[in-house]
């Protein structure tokens, strides 16, 4: 047997309407205050396997569709400062900080910092690797580490090619190593990592400024998602660019940079409308959330927010409120 400390986490040795309460509640603990939604869904299964390598933290999680978020109240509060990745093996996710968002699928692995508020939507059932690396160890040599955030890595080939599969072989043989070698393992991993980021900050070329154009795009677009008159027509004047530049930027995206917008808006409408009801103060009506978003159809905010979730504003709602434990 291994000397390395793992635990396993399975909505299997519980009843199905207990698991999506329990399963907030083991990622809240396991990851260090983390607030998730299933999307309105009221099925629901999870499973995790944690296992440390030294200071580093590997865990497998497969999953029925779902959300994460972090907000700013919650990393400022937060114990130790990790650096987090996500590597799929199956499904898809959408990693969303600094304005920037960045979609990995298996082959590819995406970082991001628990110091600031981040949100993981996994639209789609899902199998990942998440990799926590204490923060500080990657802050020895001075690399600048926030231009770098919420960034697609890699994964398919060179250095960060590397790093994957052995962050993925390290969490597969830690059952059969030692403490100290698994702490060496984790220590390698640091060191890979760190060679990933340093060779991702050193590109100089259209890729990066293509992504920084990008990032001034989602940034704007974060800043007036309240505004009705976002359109591209207002992005690009704001820009001092073309439509058709704007276009080209998200051409290789999976989302229109309208989609974008209006996934933008419903995801901020769902975090709102899952919040649980507080003092005598009535809730805002589920219009008046709609139109407080840049919506000025409320005929036409249900229909997408149905295609998006799954649900109405309205199921949606009383879903999120009970899973709360706060019916409205």
């Amino acid at each position: 047997m291994g000397a390395t400390t793992s635990s396993t986490m399975s909505t299997d040795i519980v009843a199905p309407g207990e698991r999506a309460a329990i399963w907030r509640d083991w990622v809240w603990t396991h990851f260090g205050g983390l607030e998730s939604d299933l999307y309105g869904d009221t099925g629901f299964d999870g499973h995790m396997q944690a296992s440390n390598a030294g200071d580093v933290v590997l865990t497998k999680l497969e999953a029925n569709r779902h959300r994460v978020l972090r907000s700013t109240q919650l990393a400022r509060g937060s114990e130790r400062a990790y650096l987090k990745i996500v590597a799929p093996w199956r499904g898809s996710a959408g990693v969303q900080q600094h304005h920037r968002e960045a979609w990995v699928r298996p082959g590819g692995w995406a970082i991001y910092d628990t110091t600031g508020s981040y949100e993981i939507a996994n639209p789609d059932r899902v199998e990942h690797l998440i990799v926590m690396l204490p923060k500080e160890q990657l802050l020895e040599r001075g690399l600048r580490l926030e231009p770098l955030m919420a960034r697609h890595v890699g994964g398919m080939n060179g250095i960060a090619r590397v790093a994957l599969e052995t962050m993925r072989t390290t969490y597969q043989e830690l059952p059969g190593m030692s403490e100290s070698a698994a702490r060496g393992a984790g220590e390698l991993i640091v060191e890979l990592v760190r060679l990933s980021l340093q060779e991702l900050a050193g590109r100089e070329n259209g890729t990066t400024q293509l992504e920084a154009f990008r990032d001034r795009i989602r940034e704007h677009i974060g800043q007036h998602l309240r505004d009705p008159s976002l359109t591209l027509d207002h992005i690009a004047q704001a820009l001092n660019c073309s439509k058709r530049h704007l276009h080209k930027a998200f051409s290789a995206e999976d989302d229109t940079l309208a989609h974008y917008i209006q996934r933008q808006r419903i995801q901020a409408c769902m975090r709102e409308l899952a919040q649980p009801a507080r003092g005598a103060q009535p809730p805002r009506t589920i219009t008046e959330i709609a139109f407080s978003w840049g919506f000025n159809n409320g005929a036409h905010f249900s229909r997408v927010f149905r295609e998006h979730t799954g649900q109405s504003p309205s199921d949606f709602r009383e879903s999120a409120q009970r899973a709360s434990g706060s019916v409205v």
